[in-house]
């Protein structure tokens, strides 16, 4: 099998370094040698001349060997291998009787006078086979002592193909494993910021001094982790709004997914409100408070709504929304959970969440929508208004319900609305409203997801359209299951009264 000479020398050239003049007329002479040349064939190829651009039957361009015309000159011996140094060679002779090295293959012949192209392939496929068989060992080579020294926490690395440079979406940057390394001091736990079901976020100061949160994603080793990781980091890219946290940048290895986001420099919701605050810490006021139930709202409304395909959280709570500067709430983690199980083959999507914020339906079955995020939300307004966790084990104590719910839920009830406030507000905040946001919030906690509001219809009731009419179907329905369940209750107890009566009838009418 014969390739075209062009091509072979193309080859060689990205598999070679730079040559020198001097390596080339070592190169040619060599060639010489084998050629078995006469004494007056090729006489002033001259070993002592730094560059072989003068020789005879030699084309430079500039100090570079492009062609050797040594056309039907009568050579009747070998073709050197090193003819593979001169890399920048283009044509070469032909029309001469030689053997290919050590096998004795005919490189060309001369048939009637005739000239056939040259057949050199056999050779130089050999050398270029050997040569890209080392080039591949010292490869792995490299990449087996990166992952090594990687795994050593005091040594910062960037070996080759610890980036995949395929991916390239739009305006988001890729970053190298070492650039987010070095910016998060190596991972350190001090610069943990948060901890989820979807990995650890770090805080990132990269070179530039802008401050970033980079997340590490966790479970990515399966067949198939990286189409989808591409698929989904390109939704999540393009959807963009002022309440959903945007997408810097990403990177990519062979075992390390990461994203890279703005520092939100008022963290999130829960840390305002239930974290270890400092001096100057901000406590959150309730016009804030109502600001950021609403930014959330248009968040979600986005991604259920306006994204093709929607978007849907999965794990909405106080946690998962972030503030800026401007105490504007910024929804954090979108996309994630469909980007982690998108990549599952031949496994029950795995439910993702926090406990107390976890829709039943998508509990029971596994099976969510965006009325599951609809109730997440209704629990994280419970949260603001309380400041208390979805689930708070210290509330047996008290004999109170454990579910942030249950507990407000029947204060609400009990007509109880100041024991339901954040004690941090100091009275600092408007009844009327209060009882309007627990209003919305029990709506979006309905045990049937089709009986909750769409979060676009949540907008219009946090703005002040469509909440009574809504309420009081609500306050029907409510009664008349509570009703409902007494009458149980009652019909329950009358008839484990009636059989004991029976019982001594019939005991004392046989007596």
């Amino acid at each position: 099998m014969s390739f075209p000479i062009e091509l072979i020398f193309a080859v060689l050239a990205c598999l070679h370094s730079f040559v020198s003049p001097d390596a080339q007329g070592d190169a040619l002479l060599a060639m010489k040698n084998d050629l078995n040349a006469s004494a007056d064939q090729l006489a002033n190829w001259n070993p002592y001349q730094v560059s072989p651009c003068s020789w005879f039957k030699i084309t430079c361009d500039g100090n570079n060997v492009i062609s050797v015309s040594l056309s039907s000159m009568g050579f009747s011996g070998t073709l050197s291998p090193k003819v593979g140094v001169l890399k920048t060679l283009r044509t070469l002779f032909s029309g001469n009787q030689l053997n290919c090295g050590m096998i004795s293959q005919p490189c060309a012949s001369d048939s009637g006078g005739s000239s056939r192209k040259p057949k050199v392939g056999i050779i130089v496929g050999i050398v270029g086979g050997l040569l890209g068989l080392l080039l591949l060992g010292g490869l792995l080579l490299l990449l087996w002592k990166g992952r090594h020294k990687r795994n050593r926490s005091e040594v910062f690395v960037d070996v080759a193909d610890e980036v995949d440079r395929r991916i390239a979406f739009g305006q988001l940057k890729r970053f190298s494993w070492r650039e987010l390394q070095l910016a998060t001091d190596n991972f350190s736990e001090k610069n943990v910021l948060g901890q989820g079901g979807f990995g650890k976020v770090y805080k990132g100061v990269l070179a530039d001094n802008t401050k970033v949160a980079v997340k590490r994603l966790t479970d990515y080793e399966s067949p198939g982790g990286d189409a989808a990781f591409q698929r989904e980091v390109e939704v999540i890219s393009v959807a963009v709004h002022r309440n959903l946290l945007r997408l810097i940048g990403f990177c990519t290895t062979p075992t390390e997914r990461l994203l890279v986001y703005p520092f939100m420099q008022n963290l999130s919701v829960a840390y305002c409100l239930r974290g270890k605050l400092k001096p100057g810490d901000p406590v959150l006021d309730w016009p804030t408070r109502k600001q950021v139930a609403l930014g959330t709202a248009r968040g979600l409304e986005y991604l259920h709504e306006h994204c093709n395909p929607k978007i849907i959280h999965r794990d909405v709570k106080a946690a998962n929304v972030l503030l800026d500067g401007d105490f504007e709430a910024v929804v954090g983690d979108f996309g994630l959970a469909k980007l982690v199980d998108v990549r599952k083959t031949n496994v029950t999507t795995q439910v993702r969440g926090t406990m107390g914020h976890i829709a039943p339906e998508y509990l029971s079955t596994g099976k969510s929508s965006e009325r599951t995020d609809v109730f997440g939300y209704g629990i994280m307004l419970l949260e603001l208004v309380t400041g208390q966790r979805a689930i708070d084990f210290s509330r047996l104590e008290e004999e109170d319900d454990v579910l942030l719910f249950d507990h407000v839920k029947k204060l609400q009830r009990e007509k109880r609305l100041d024991a339901i406030v954040d004690c941090n507000l100091n009275n600092n905040y408007n009844i009327l409203e209060i009882e309007l946001m627990i209003q919305v919030a029990l709506l979006c906690t309905q045990a049937s997801p089709e009986d909750r509001p769409a979060m676009s219809a949540v907008v219009q009731m946090l703005e002040g359209e469509g909440l009574a009419e809504r309420w009081r179907e609500w306050e029907h329905i409510e009664v008349t299951r509570r009703e409902e369940y007494e009458r149980r209750q009652r019909r329950f107890h009358w008839g484990e009264d009636s059989v004991y009566n029976q019982d001594a009838i019939e005991l004392s009418g046989g007596r």
